[in-house]
């Protein structure tokens, strides 16, 4: 193997639809492969015309994976002003209604070829996992490394579903266990994991830091650079804090009388959330969906989100980065935002008004060098190598020290009962029933033919077998 280091990077979603796991998987892979030190490939999900239809935004579609990775591909050097040097490789995804998510047909493990097997990340290891049936990631790769993007727990919870609550926890941990060598929380919001590490390792598209420069050398020349108040954009839907705002807002209008709060977003809520403006008392506008970078956004100056339901709202460090004042709830999810001055924390509902009115009043303060460092994808990167300790290079192949009996013994009665979990789930993921039990999209065991097709891929024998 080539002695540099190969780092597959396999995600749920990819551009254009414009979600955590389609966006930050993607920087990570541009700026793991930066210095040229290591071998990167991103593995992101080829979905069939129907189901482009269904995920991607503006009646957007591709007739061949080429055309979306030169789509990917310019999005990402408009954004960063680079060409990368990373691979780009898809798998067979089928979209589910139910779970809104891409999930993988097949195993997708094989589209990295065993030569090239050193170092995976599997961005949402339990959502990669649920339903994997195939080789074993740990076997199969050197080292596997799991990111937990999506508090999954919180979104059942609030369906009220007790019991799938706690189903999925127990689930969660098992897969996640089995296949991954290390795990990353980004942030305590996330369900806990044995042995996992709490570290940020995302960071904001640089072209925020960007507006942010622009910002500074216009207040330089004696401009206002701030003349709007306060907005919100996320994705529409009730569970991404427009519930919590709307409340707030509904709760205190007298106290917030005369504020102003522009919300933007798509989503299946778009209706309600409107419909719900409506009968407040304050100017609450509801506009469709943008991207945060558009410079209708950057004389905003107070961002509001109240979600609790994110890990770490991309959206919050993208107004920090650009230099605004966010009013955010004191919650784990936002503990990494604390340490920058213009991240307000409130307790209660009396304290969002009491933060959201002093922000609207003052200005922000100017970022120093440092802080928009630790903002950057450069740190991210530098944070995601370091906890990761991909970073240390092994002087030399280490050695097989004999280990006292009972020390042995241990470790192989946890392997022993790890292989053992490891071949229960694939024994139950290779069964259409009880794939079915637990959620899996119907026929997702493996990939269909014409995806097969599409990507290049060999047509599994009982596909086969079925035209004869």
């Amino acid at each position: 193997m080539d002695k540099k280091q190969h780092i597959a990077i396999f995600t749920t979603a990819s551009l254009p639809w414009m979600t955590g796991t389609a966006v930050n998987p993607l920087f990570r892979a541009a700026y793991l492969s930066k210095d040229g030190e290591r071998k990167v490939t991103l593995v992101i999900p080829w979905l069939s015309m129907k189901d482009q239809g269904l995920v991607y935004p503006s009646n957007i579609t591709f007739i061949s994976p080429s055309e979306q990775e030169k789509y990917v591909r310019r999005w990402l050097e408009e954004r960063t002003g680079f060409t990368f040097g990373f691979s780009i490789r898809f798998y067979p995804g089928r979209f589910s209604k139910d779970k809104r998510s891409i999930l993988a047909a097949g195993d997708i493990s094989e589209i990295i070829p065993d030569e090239e097997a050193d170092i995976a990340v599997l961005e949402e290891p339990e959502h990669l996992t649920w339903y994997h049936h195939g080789k074993r990631w740990k076997i199969k790769f050197r080292m596997v490394i799991g990111i937990i993007h999506t508090n999954y727990l919180e979104y059942v919870k609030r369906e009220k579903k007790g019991m799938q609550a706690f189903l999925l926890k127990i689930i969660n941990s098992w897969v996640v266990g089995i296949y991954c060598h290390k795990v990353i929380r980004l942030s305590a919001a996330t369900q806990d994991y044995p042995k996992s590490i709490i570290c940020n390792v995302h960071g904001v598209n640089p072209k925020f830091l960007e507006i942010y420069k622009e910002k500074i050398e216009q207040q330089q020349n004696g401009k206002q650079v701030f003349t709007k108040g306060a907005y919100y954009i996320g994705k529409m839907v009730w569970n991404k804090g427009y519930k919590e705002l709307l409340k707030l807002l509904h709760d205190h209008q007298k106290e917030l009388a005369g504020i102003e709060v522009d919300l933007y977003g798509n989503g299946e809520d778009s209706d309600q959330v409107q419909e719900a403006a409506k009968k407040l008392e304050l100017a609450v506008r509801v506009h469709p969906g943008r991207d945060h970078a558009d410079p209708l956004f950057h004389d905003f100056k107070v961002f509001l989100n109240p979600s609790t339901t994110d890990v770490v709202c991309t959206t919050t460090a993208e107004a920090l980065a650009m230099g605004k004042i966010v009013v955010c709830a004191n919650h784990p999810s936002n503990e990494f935002f604390k340490q920058f001055p213009n991240c307000w924390t409130y307790d209660d509902s009396n304290g969002f008004v009491e933060a959201t009115c002093k922000a609207l009043a003052e200005e922000p303060a100017q970022l120093t060098d440092a802080q928009r460092h630790e903002l950057s994808w450069e740190a991210a990167t530098e944070r995601f190598l370091k906890v990761t300790e991909l970073d240390q290079v092994p002087t030399s192949k280490p050695l097989n020290i004999p280990q006292k009996n009972f020390m042995s013994t241990s470790f192989n009665f946890r392997k022993n009962m790890e292989d053992a979990s490891a071949y229960v789930h694939y024994v139950a993921s290779g069964s259409e029933a009880s794939r079915k039990v637990f959620g899996a999209i119907p026929g997702s065991l493996q990939a269909n033919e014409q995806q097969c097709k599409e990507l290049g891929l060999a047509i599994p024998a009982a596909k086969r077998g079925s035209r004869k």
